[in-house]
């Protein structure tokens, strides 16, 4: 199958609805080719059902959803995207070598070579079964699956959770080299904000089920900034609210610090400073009615250039 669309995903109204309600409404954004995202938000956003309707295994209510320009429910789709879903479910009575000839076999495009080097590198034996393996072994052979099809789309759900630090470490390493090297397109749901600031250069922040912010790291995070100055009486100056868009405040004695999208000059007499991506995350993340950010790069009528 071809690539006719720069695109990765493209979203478009997409939703899904339970009978206790809305699981992830009017979801609409794009992403664009060989992008590393971060798929941030708190439990319940929303973030497991987006990536279960990316990989059919939930049936959306509203909307639609493309991958690389092809509707999701095509089977084409099937052999361009893996899925590390959190659970990492295999099949505990195979050995390691079992587990990587199922990928083989299933996968024409298959990496044998590099599906292997995944796991002796965690110095796990091929000849162990997957129930005696640890949780962080499990983790690593996980991994080899996913890495070993291939993919042009890598989608993966809390993926290191159970790694420890020097295991992460190296699979950040292998995720950024991929995307560099073969171009593989990466959206992983994650809550280790610190380590998506070295790894992602995409944003999709999801709250309440709606998308709140979406768009590359390098025109979100400037688009913020840290202000403090003396409050008004219980609350941030008038001027603040009136001339800026704010995206979360607090009020501490007699001073105030609030997290903005400016819509022109600062006050002199306030001290403005650049967030980095966790305060800006958190900020939005406490704050889900904060005014929607979504960047030209990932509207579905921006530049049709962006992801070049």
């Amino acid at each position: 199958m071809s690539d006719p669309s720069p695109w990765a995903i493209e979203a478009e109204g997409l939703g899904k609805k339970y009978r206790r309600g809305w699981a992830l409404r009017d979801c609409s954004f794009r992403l664009g080719a060989g992008r590393i995202c971060a798929l941030v938000g708190p439990n319940g956003a929303g973030k497991s059902t987006f990536l279960g309707a990316a990989t059919r295994l939930v049936q959306p209510t509203a909307g639609s959803l493309r991958l690389f320009g092809v509707p999701v429910t095509d089977p084409a789709v099937l052999e361009r995207v893996a899925f590390l879903a959190q659970d990492k479910p295999l099949y505990p009575r195979f050995t390691v070598a079992e587990t990587l000839r199922l990928g083989r076999e299933l996968n024409p495009h298959w990496d044998q070579a590099l599906a292997e080097r995944i796991v002796r590198a965690g110095n796990v034996p091929l000849t162990a079964r997957i129930g005696t393996l640890s949780g962080g072994q499990r983790t690593r052979v996980a991994f080899a699956l996913a890495f070993g099809k291939r993919p042009k789309l890598l989608l993966l759900d809390e993926p290191m959770s159970d790694l420890d630090p020097l295991a992460r470490h190296e699979m950040s390493g292998l995720l950024m080299a991929e995307a560099a090297e073969h171009g593989t397109t990466v959206l992983m749901s994650s809550h280790m904000l610190s380590e998506m600031e070295d790894m992602c250069d995409y944003l999709l922040v999801l709250a309440d089920g709606r998308l709140r912010m979406a768009g590359a790291t390098d025109e979100l995070v400037p688009a913020h900034t840290l202000v403090t100055g003396v409050a008004a009486g219980n609350g941030v100056p008038d001027e603040l609210t009136r001339a800026h868009t704010v995206v979360e405040s607090r009020v501490t004695g007699r001073q105030f610090t609030a997290l903005i999208r400016p819509g022109g000059p600062l006050s002199d007499s306030w001290e403005a400073q650049s967030p980095g991506l966790e305060e800006v995350l958190l900020a939005y993340l406490r704050s889900p009615e904060a005014p929607t950010l979504i960047a030209d790069e990932a509207r579905l009528d921006g530049p049709q250039g962006a992801a070049a």
